[in-house]
């Protein structure tokens, strides 16, 4: 009775000020479009291809915030993609949305939302996207995208395990005020229902997340530290529980150059007391050379994959249902890989309309693991794009 009087409590105080936001507060609406088109060479004997994008978070929005009195306010955002090639169709609020309330004490909210670690690992990942053909996130830390660490009714989400860069389903968030340049975040995600209905409790996968943040002047950092609990389903053993910490900085020489250091380090569980292990980091700049105009260069390592883990058909068929490979028993080690950019990017005005061009090459030896995806190239790959 009690637990069903406060769950009816805690809803109304965040719905109330949404009616009241309906009569008296102007929603923003906003947004930004890209379009990316380019051509891969994947070396001697593999197939070339032209490829048409929207990376860079596409999106179209709506947010509000409403003034409570006394310093406190409420606020909404809901924010979902917008692919112009109508490819992608993923309906509302599908990029950071949530409904929070905010003060002096700080920011809390609860929705979808970029994970306090994927901020911190953010800080030095200057001189490319996150995503498209010259994004790095993938060979850095898996990916950047949304996560769904949901049990039960969410349990049809891809829990995409070697993702570090998480725009997370079902989280409750804090941030602190800025204490001199400093502040923190925290988040944890709901594992809601279990599918499970008897005495099995794995089922239940939860992010939980922490960030710090400094800022002084042309000086900034990160640290974080995420862990995934009971992301192991699809293997044989106990295990599952995966963790990751990275540290960044970037600082600004004379508000012209802008260059950027990421390191991450992340342990995934494979069961029976074994695991996996990768350390990545990434160097890039940012020069402003004249006017609006910036010339980007890159240069991202993903570390030799190592640890005791005996790599299971079944965990590489859960991760990536297209591959399936089976190390003997033993220390588990992958080829280096490694990318290298030059962005180079003419905007018409700052925060307007920009054409970028680059060029990338990834080489990549064979049968290399990045994060817990497995590559086979032989040749290196080179990438061009307009966009």
């Amino acid at each position: 009775m009690n637990k069903k009087l406060m769950a009816v409590a805690v809803a109304g105080a965040f719905v109330t000020p949404a009616l009241v936001f309906a009569q008296t507060a102007t929603v923003q609406v906003y947004g930004k479009a890209t379009a990316e088109y380019g051509y891969a060479d994947q070396g001697s004997g593999k197939p070339n291809t032209d490829i048409f994008q929207t990376p860079g978070g596409s999106n179209v929005g709506f947010k509000g915030q409403e003034m409570l009195g006394g310093g406190l306010s409420a606020w909404f955002q809901c924010e979902s993609s917008a692919d112009v090639r109508g490819l992608n169709q993923d309906g509302f609020c599908t990029r950071n949305s949530a409904i929070g309330l905010r003060g002096g004490w700080g920011n809390l909210y609860f929705g979808k939302w970029d994970t306090p670690f994927k901020k911190a690992a953010s800080v030095g990942t200057l001189g490319t996207g996150e995503t498209g053909l010259l994004g790095a996130a993938f060979l850095f830390v898996g990916n950047s995208t949304g996560g769904g660490a949901l049990g039960g009714q969410g349990a049809s989400q891809s829990l995409g395990r070697n993702v570090w860069k998480r725009r997370e389903t079902g989280t409750i968030n804090y941030e602190s005020p800025d204490f001199s340049g400093f502040k923190i975040g925290a988040a944890f995600s709901a594992a809601n229902a279990t599918a499970a209905v008897d005495a099995t409790t794995n089922a239940k996968p939860r992010v939980l997340s922490i960030g710090g943040m400094y800022s002084n002047g042309p000086l900034n950092v990160g640290l974080g530290y995420e862990r995934h609990n009971d992301f192991g389903s699809g293997f044989t053993g106990s295990g599952g529980d995966d963790r990751a910490w990275s540290i960044g900085v970037n600082y600004n020489f004379g508000g012209k150059i802008l260059v950027g250091a990421q390191y991450v380090d992340m342990k995934y569980e494979t069961g029976g007391g074994s695991d996996m292990k990768k350390h990545n980091w990434h160097l890039g700049a940012d020069w402003n050379f004249a006017g609006p105009h910036h010339l980007y260069g890159v240069w991202v390592n993903a570390g030799d994959t190592k640890g005791n883990a005996r790599l299971h058909r079944r965990l590489h068929q859960a991760l990536r249902p297209a591959t399936a490979l089976l190390l003997p028993q033993g220390a588990v080690r992958a080829a280096t890989s490694g990318q290298s950019s030059m962005v180079m990017t003419f905007p018409s005005a700052p925060g307007s309309s920009s054409a970028t061009s680059g060029w990338k090459t990834t080489p990549t030896r064979d049968t290399a693991l990045v994060g817990l995806q497995q590559h086979r190239r032989l040749q290196p790959a080179r990438t061009r794009t307009l966009g």
